[in-house]
């Protein structure tokens, strides 16, 4: 007789393995970012104040060298007159009409012109290397290009203010109302040079300030900075110490000088800049025990 074989064992019959219950879940771990090589910091504060005011001091001796060339000085101001006109740029005349309509109104206008453009300035370095260091560097290179472009250009073309034009018609505001930082005869003037009109260092610095705490601040209303190189500029055609050319040439000097330092120093630290780390052998494991 056949004997019958059992039948064979279906899967499912088997019984079920034991699965050991799940421990708790580990959290994917993320990779360690080595420190910065080169963190922002502070430069040294003593060689910074001897740095500025050595600038500051070359700046005004370079400005000075170019006192005495008055004949080119007013040829050079009937051809930006001339320019502005055939640019048909609005007449600066019209400024200066707003702030003669009280004598009250042209004083604010020469005292900010004489006293906010250089302690504005100062505040506006200050603040940086105190509060914000990371920015200061390059705010400070710039400002500084900035300025050694303007040395050149006023020593190569000397300008007189619109002022001292006759044919502007224009009242010169600080000698009549007062307060004024020239002296009578520009010629002779020992403190300052009244023939560098070209470019505009006083819009030049408002616009870097404007420029740098917009970059350095992260509020809402930091656009509203831009309101001092604005009421700088009437001040300074307002009063007719300055052409509009003479803001033109500023802003076209600054932003030369800022595309110099983002050129030279690339990784310069910036407003939004992330740097990008070379990940160790064990990031790399951790990195992919956190896929799986």
């Amino acid at each position: 007789m056949k004997t019958r074989t059992a039948p064979a064992a279906r899967a499912s019959d088997a019984p079920a393995r034991r699965q050991s219950p799940p421990g708790p879940a580990v959290p994917p771990q993320r990779p360690t970012v080595p420190p910065d090589p080169s963190p922002a910091a502070r430069p040294p504060l003593v060689r910074e104040l001897l740095l500025v005011a050595g600038l500051f001091l070359v700046y005004k001796s370079g400005r000075l060298l170019a006192n005495g060339h008055t004949g080119e000085a007013f040829r050079n101001a009937h051809h930006v007159w001339s320019w502005e006109r055939a640019l048909h740029l609005p007449g600066e005349g019209a400024i200066q009409s707003l702030l003669l309509h009280g004598d009250g109104l042209i004083r604010v206008a020469n005292t900010y012109y004489a006293a906010v453009h250089f302690p504005a300035t100062a505040a506006f370095l200050v603040w940086l290397y105190l509060r914000r260091p990371a920015h200061y560097v390059w705010a400070r290179r710039a400002l500084a290009a900035v300025t050694a472009a303007a040395l050149v250009l006023h020593l190569a073309f000397p300008l007189a203010p619109p002022r001292m034009l006759d044919v502007s018609g224009l009242v010169d505001t600080g000698r009549v109302y007062g307060p004024t930082v020239y002296g009578a005869a520009p010629a002779t003037d020992t403190m300052a040079n009244q023939f560098a009109a070209m470019p505009s260092l006083h819009f030049g610095w408002a616009l870097m300030v404007a420029i740098g705490l917009i970059a350095a601040t992260r509020s809402r209303l930091r656009w509203l900075w831009l309101l001092h190189p604005l009421l700088t500029l009437l001040v300074i055609v307002g009063t007719a110490n300055h052409y509009w050319l003479d803001s033109l040439v500023a802003s076209a000097l600054l932003g030369l000088a800022l595309a110099a330092v983002r050129w030279a120093r690339p990784d310069a630290s910036g407003a939004g800049r992330t740097r990008h780390h070379k990940l160790l052998p064990s990031d790399r494991v951790a990195l992919a025990g956190a896929g799986r």
